[in-house]
């Protein structure tokens, strides 16, 4: 909406330019009447935009239209200039500078939709979840912190998910992957598509996520007999690896 916003700003400016220049050709009173009229309606819907917040999605959408009506407006204006200045030469030079002008405000605007293209991908990778304060505990069978890897009986992963205003909200699927010294996967559930290839995951659980710093625990069954060494933690959401983090025993 901040994208569309801006790129309908720049259309407006560059319309009230147009007429501007347009004036500088026309010495026909009634005609500059009427294009210092279309000039201050533009400028008007230009402040009227700048005004408007970019979330107020009715606004934006009423002064979208009011931006083709100007534009199809600047159009048969310029259609009207091209015509008086066909009469006379010195008139029909200055109108190629009109036909520049134009050009020039059109190449404008290309360049602000290939902008847009490049904010497009910016914003989606604003858009990505991120995890913080993420760590990983091995625990015996009574709920206490497992010193050595024969009294491992589940790992708990907790973490939180950072605020992110321009991620979307609603359900979410996050997985955890622990991987053991061999790089195998503890209790391997299933299989998850990450960077063109599939992984395995551990455990996976879903999140209500509003755009706000939410905390999730995942826990980690172990029904194997572990070996002394660093085991890694992995967190998914959407596809992308969003935290890790390792824990290590010597026996």
């Amino acid at each position: 909406a901040e994208m569309d916003k801006k790129e309908m700003e720049n259309e407006y400016a560059q319309f009230a330019m147009q007429y501007d220049e347009m004036k500088r050709t026309i010495k026909n009173d009634s005609l500059l009447q009427r294009l210092n009229e279309e000039q201050n309606r533009a400028n008007s819907l230009l402040a009227e935009l700048k005004r408007v917040k970019s979330n107020d999605a009715a606004e934006i959408a009423r002064l979208k239209r009011e931006l083709a009506t100007v534009r199809e407006v600047l159009r048969s204006y310029i259609l009207q200039v091209d015509s008086l200045n066909r009469e006379n030469k010195s008139l029909r030079d200055e109108n190629t500078l009109v036909k520049a002008q134009y050009n020039t405000a059109t190449t404008q605007i290309s360049s602000l939709t290939e902008e847009k293209q490049s904010l497009t991908k910016t914003v989606a990778i604003a858009a990505q979840l991120d995890a913080t304060g993420v760590s990983l505990q091995a625990q015996n069978k009574k709920g206490k912190a497992a010193k050595k890897t024969k009294d491992i009986k589940r790992f708990v992963a907790s973490f939180r998910i950072a605020r992110n205003v321009t991620a979307k909200t609603g359900e979410r699927r996050v997985y955890v992957s622990i991987l053991k010294p061999t790089n195998d996967v503890v209790s391997k559930s299933g299989m998850l598509s990450y960077e063109n290839t599939s992984v395995g995951y551990s455990a996976a659980k879903s999140v209500e996520y509003n755009g706000e710093e939410t905390p999730v625990t995942v826990y980690v069954n172990v029904g194997e007999m572990l070996s002394a060494g660093t085991y890694k933690l992995y967190i998914f959401v959407d596809g992308s690896m969003i935290g890790s983090s390792s824990i290590t025993f010597s026996k």
